[in-house]
C-alpha cells in the first residue's frame, strides 16, 4: 500500500516553469513505478510521464511534453518530481501522481492502482 500527496501546482504565465512533487508514504517506494497524468475540464485523463522504480531506468513522456517536462525520483525522500518548463496554456489541467508496484513504467492509467488527489496547474496566456 502507498499513499500519494501532490504539491507544487499553481498559476503561471505561458513560458514559465513549475515543479510538481509527489510524496509517497511507505517504506517500499523504491519498488513502485511512478507516473504523472493530467486531466483538463471535459477531457479524459491523459498520460504525461512515467519512470521505472530505479531513477536511472526507463522514462517515458507524452509527445506533447517531450523536451519541456522532466520526471525524476528521489527514493531516499520517497518523492517523485515533474519539472515543467516552457509551459503552455494547453498544459492547464489537474495533475495526478500515480504508482504501481513493479518495475514497468506504464503509460496506461488503468495499470496504476494508487493515485493522489491531484494538484491544479493553470497556465495563462
Amino acid at each position: 500500500q502507498v499513499q500519494l500527496v501532490e504539491s507544487g501546482g499553481g498559476l503561471v504565465q505561458a513560458g514559465g516553469s513549475l515543479r510538481l512533487s509527489c510524496a509517497a508514504s511507505g517504506r517500499t517506494f523504491s519498488s513502485y513505478a511512478m507516473a504523472w497524468f493530467r486531466q483538463a475540464p471535459g477531457k479524459e485523463r491523459e498520460f504525461v510521464a512515467s519512470i521505472s522504480w530505479t531513477g536511472g531506468g526507463s522514462r517515458y513522456y507524452a509527445d506533447s511534453v517531450k523536451g519541456r517536462f522532466t520526471i525524476s525520483r528521489d527514493n531516499a525522500k520517497n518523492t517523485v518530481y515533474l519539472q515543467m518548463n516552457s509551459l503552455k496554456p494547453e498544459d492547464t489541467a489537474v495533475y495526478y501522481c500515480a504508482a504501481e508496484f513493479g518495475y514497468n513504467a506504464y503509460l496506461n492509467p488503468n495499470e496504476y492502482n494508487y493515485w493522489g488527489q491531484g494538484t491544479q496547474v493553470t497556465v495563462s496566456s
